[in-house]
C-alpha cells in the first residue's frame, strides 16, 4: 500500500477548490504538506494556473508515478470535462466530472493507491439540477463506501482544529425538529463511533468525550426542558457502561472556554449550530471537516465553493492545507494503531 500519497478531488471546478490546490503545492514546503494528487481536469487547471500567474507545472500522470513527480510538478488523475470550467460560474454540464473525481478517489484509496482521501468543496444544487441523488457529500462517500459490504456506514462529521474538535449529533436539518430526532440511540451510536476513530486514526487511546445539554442550562433540572434528563444523561450513562469516557450533559454557553477545552478532546453538540459557532469563532480559517466512520480516511476544507470569489487569487488556503496535514496524521496514527 501507499502510505503517503494522497487523492485530492477538485470539487466544483468553477470554486475555489481547483485554485486551492494550486496554492496547496505552492506551499508544499512552507506548509510542510503531504504528498497529493490532485483528480480534474489537467488541462483546465494548468490553464488556471497559468491565467491566475501561479508558477505551477500540471503533469498528468498514473497513480504510480503521482509520488515521483511531486517535487517538480502538480501530479493530475486527469478526468474529462464536458464544458470548460469557468470560475464563479457552476454548470451543471461538468457535474458528471466532480462525481467521477470522487468515485475514483475513492477506488484509488480503497485500492492502496492512496492512502486517504481529501475532497475539495461541492455544489449541491449543481449536482442535483444534473440529478444526483444524495443528500450531499457525505452521504455518497457513505453509499461508495458500502458497495461491496454488508451495510452501508454510518458516516458522523466532525469539525478538528487544534484548538477545539465538535461532533454535531443532529446536522442540516431544522431546527424544530431536532428535538424529535434526538434519541439516546442516536447519541450512543455517534459517540462509539466518535470514541473508535480518536483512538485508531488520532492516537487517543481513551478519548474523553463532553456532551452538550440541548436546552440552555442543560434543561435546569427540567425547568428549561426535559430532554436533557431524559435522552442526553442517559446516554452519557451508556457510554460510560461502554468503557468510553463520556461526561455531561453541560450547559453549551460554558463548555467551549480555554479552560472548558481543556478537560475534553471532543465536544459532543446536539444540533448544528450549537457545535459549529464555537469552532467557527476559534478557528475559522483552519477547521477541517473530518468524517469518522467510513471504512476510509476523508477529510474537508471546512467551507463551500465560494463562487463569489473563485478566480479572484483571494481564497485562503489554510482549511485546505490544514486537511491535507490532518489526514496524513491519520494516516500514520492508523497504521502505529495496527503495527
Amino acid at each position: 500500500m501507499r502510505h503517503r500519497l494522497l487523492a485530492l478531488t477538485q470539487g466544483d471546478p468553477a470554486g475555489i477548490g481547483p485554485e486551492l490546490s494550486l496554492m496547496a503545492w505552492m506551499l508544499r514546503e512552507q506548509r510542510q504538506l503531504p504528498v497529493f494528487a490532485y483528480l480534474g481536469n489537467a488541462a483546465a487547471l494548468q490553464d488556471l494556473a497559468d491565467r491566475m500567474g501561479f508558477a505551477v507545472p500540471v503533469r498528468s500522470v498514473g497513480w504510480e508515478e503521482a509520488e515521483a513527480v511531486f517535487g517538480e510538478a502538480l501530479p493530475v488523475i486527469s478526468i474529462e470535462s464536458a464544458a470548460p470550467a469557468v470560475s464563479g460560474r457552476p454548470d451543471p454540464a461538468n457535474a458528471a466530472g466532480v462525481i467521477e473525481a470522487i468515485e475514483r478517489g475513492v477506488a484509488a484509496v480503497e485500492a492502496g493507491l492512496a492512502a486517504a482521501l481529501v475532497t475539495n468543496p461541492i455544489a449541491k444544487s449543481v449536482l442535483y439540477a444534473a440529478g444526483f441523488s444524495h443528500p450531499g457529500h457525505t452521504e455518497f462517500l457513505a453509499e461508495l463506501a458500502g458497495r461491496g459490504r454488508k451495510a452501508v456506514p454510518r458516516p458522523v462529521m466532525m469539525i478538528w482544529s487544534e484548538a477545539l474538535a465538535v461532533v454535531p449529533v443532529t446536522i442540516h436539518v431544522p431546527l424544530s425538529v431536532v428535538p424529535a430526532l434526538l434519541t439516546t440511540e442516536l447519541i450512543v451510536e455517534t459517540g462509539q463511533i466518535v470514541a473508535a476513530d480518536l483512538a485508531r486514526r488520532f492516537g487517543i487511546s481513551r478519548p474523553r468525550l463532553a456532551l452538550s445539554g440541548l436546552n440552555p442550562h442543560a434543561g435546569e433540572g427540567g425547568a428549561l426542558g426535559g430532554e436533557d434528563d431524559a435522552v442526553v444523561a442517559p446516554a452519557v450513562e451508556r457510554l460510560r457502561a461502554l468503557g468510553i469516557e463520556a461526561s455531561g450533559p453541560y450547559p453549551a454557553d460554558t463548555m467551549f472556554h480555554e479552560r472548558a477545552r481543556a478537560g475534553y478532546d471532543v465536544a459532543l453538540a446536539m444540533y448544528h449550530d450549537q457545535a459549529l459557532i464555537p469552532i467557527k469563532t476559534i478557528a475559522f480559517d483552519e477547521g477541517v471537516n473530518a468524517t469518522l466512520g467510513l471504512p476510509f480516511i476523508r477529510t474537508s476544507p471546512d467551507h463551500g465553493t465560494a463562487f463569489d470569489i473563485a478566480g479572484k487569487g483571494v481564497a485562503r488556503p489554510d482549511s485546505l492545507c490544514a486537511a491535507l496535514r490532518l489526514a496524513a496524521r491519520m494516516t500514520q496514527a492508523e497504521m502505529e494503531a495496527r503495527a
